[in-house]
This record gives structure tokens, sequence and C-alpha cells, in this order.
């Protein structure tokens, strides 16, 4: 599989990258089956934060996936064999540390909580899971209104944070950061501020991305392209719909949908009219709609990785039986015409 370097970084990472957000101590065999058949084949990259696992989120289990991760590294003693990425929550989950906002000192607290339960002594990609100022993610950009920001206390903020993980990177506890679930401007004021302190750069962005999902491909495209930024797009099958398993007002068992049937906010009335006319692509170019709607990443006109997640061993069998799946402009073309028609399915 193609490497790809990370941001402006010398960090080779795989065009795929495993996540990890369900993994659990209740699969932890099957989870570490996937780590193993991820690196056979070729997936070096895997992402992980410190409150998950999620659906649900739980007090109880908020650590358990990085603790199963942790496991898997001091049973194997492979850790030079992958990118290991993690994030620290922002503010106001209160199942998670409280609440409390992203700090120089919750920084610092939670490296070393994620480095415990990880049992590495190093992080090489260290993310903000959101801003502390809020974020337009999660279909909060219905009704996104930044008039109660004030610049003043996110350049404070910015710097606060940066200064601390100038030290994280020195003491080697993290090789560098990224963010996600942030904006075009957000993201720039990381960048400037970095550069006029002579602190690190922001290396990557992980916002959800998917056919169905491009709010990244205007304003972030740009910054994207000329900042080396890259992006990590979660979920890239959005959330299962391009799998094809709800259409027809399907609740397979087990399903994401089974558990919340608002599916996070992408139920909508557009949305399965939009998944038919990708899934109608694939049909008609015989291919999977899975490996065809992570393929498309490989085609986007900035630097693109999808993390994409398993429940089973059995489902990222299917996911990496497509990796060198390629897409002419045919059905490149087929996918901008079904964009066309169904711009904003949720």
């Amino acid at each position: 599989m193609e490497k790809l370097l990370l941001g402006d970084s010398k960090l080779k990472v795989s065009q795929y990258c495993l996540g990890t957000m369900t993994f659990n101590k209740t699969n932890e065999v099957d989870s570490h089956n996937q780590i193993d058949f991820a690196i056979d084949n070729d997936i070096n990259f895997l992402d992980t934060a410190e409150m998950y696992p999620v659906n649900p989120i739980s007090k109880d289990t908020i650590g358990i996936t990085e603790e199963v991760i942790g496991s898997w590294l001091n049973k194997t003693k492979k850790r030079e064999s992958i990118i290991l990425a993690t994030k620290i929550s922002g503010e106001g989950n209160l199942d998670i540390r409280g609440g409390e906002a992203i700090s120089s000192d919750s920084l610092r607290r939670s490296i070393e909580s994620s480095l415990r339960r990880l049992k590495t002594d190093y992080i090489d990609l260290y993310q903000l899971h959101w801003p502390n100022r809020g974020s337009y993610m999660f279909r909060k950009n219905w009704t996104f209104d930044p008039s109660k920001q004030v610049k003043e206390n996110t350049v404070f903020h910015i710097e606060d944070t940066l200064e601390e993980l100038q030290k994280q990177i020195e003491i080697g506890n993290i090789r560098h950061f990224g963010l996600s679930n942030e904006s075009a401007w957000g993201t720039s004021m990381w960048i400037q501020i970095a550069e006029k302190l002579g602190y690190p750069k922001v290396l990557s962005i992980q916002n959800e991305y998917s056919l169905l999902c491009r709010l990244f491909d205007t304003d972030l495209a740009e910054l994207s392209v000329n900042e080396n930024v890259t992006l990590l797009g979660f979920s890239p099958l959005a959330a299962g719909y391009l799998t094809g398993k709800y259409q027809n007002e399907k609740i397979p068992k087990g399903s994401r949908m089974s558990i919340n049937n608002t599916m996070g906010g992408r139920s909508s009335p557009r949305v399965l009219p939009a998944t038919q006319g990708y899934i109608d692509i694939a049909k008609k170019h015989n291919l999977n709609p899975i490996h065809m709607a992570l393929a498309w990443f490989k085609y986007r006109p900035f630097k693109a990785i999808p993390i994409f997640g398993a429940t089973n061993l059995d489902q990222l069998r299917t996911i990496v039986s497509g990796v060198d799946i390629e897409l002419n402009k045919e059905i490149l073309d087929d996918i901008s015409e079904v964009h066309k028609a169904h711009p904003m399915p949720y």
C-alpha cells in the first residue's frame, strides 16, 4: 500500500487508517486480531481517543480502547510497526475529566494518562478532539452561531496549548499534533500563532468526510493544500449508510441504527436516495460500494486518508480486500453528478 507523508512531517502513514472506537474489553481478542491483520496488510496507522469506546459513551468505559491497544502493544512488542494517534477530548462532556476544557494543565495530564493506558513511551500524533470554543461538526452546521466567540480568548488558549505541546514534544511524550472537528479559521489561527511563536505546526485535521458529508471541500480544502495539512476523514462510510445495509428502510440487528435511530443526526428523508445514487454507480461499474467510497479518498485534490472501523475481523477483511481499487474518470464523473444532485443529504 502506498504511504503518505503526514502533513509536513517525516511520518510515513498508510493510505488507510484503522479506527478503533469500538474496541472494548469484551471484544479484545478480535480487536487484537484486527490490528494484526491491518499490519499484515500494510496498514500501519491506528487512530484512537481517550473517550473511546463510543456508541454509547459511558463514564465507566472511558479509556478502555486505549487499554485494549496497550495490551496488544505489551503482548506483541510491535510499537515500531505502527503510527499511533490519539486525542484529548474538548470541553463539555461531563463523563470525560468532568467536562474540563483543553488547557496546558489538562493536556499534560491527559497525555500522561493515555501513555499509561497505551503502555507506550510516546504518541506519534496527539489530536485535540474538538475546540474549546465549539464546533459546527456533528450536524451543528445547521444552526452554527459564532457570535459569542471572543477572539482574544481563543488566541490565549492556542498560545497556552502550543507551549505545552512544545514541552511534550521536547520530553518525547508526543511527536506531532493535529486537530479534529475544526474549521478553516480555527486551523489557520493554530498555524499563524505557531509560526509567530516558533511552536510546532499542526499536521492534520480529523473531520467527518465521506461521499455523503463533504463540508471539507471548500475552505478547508484550500487550507489543506496551501498549508500541507492532511485530512483524516472519519466516518468515510457515513456510519454504514454507504455499505447499502440500510437501504429500503432496513435496520440490521446489532447495527448502529438499531442502537441510535438518528444515526448521530445523519438520518433524514434525503440520505437514502443520495446513498442509492452512489450504490448505483458501484453496481454500474462492478464495484463493492465500500471499496468505491474508500478509494475515492485517493482522488481528492488534497491529501486525504479515510479512518475506517470494523466491528469484527470479517468486516475488516472485506474492507482491506479493496485497498488497491482504482477509480477511472467515468466513475469519478458519475460521483460528481450524484453529489450535485444530492449535495447535503444530512
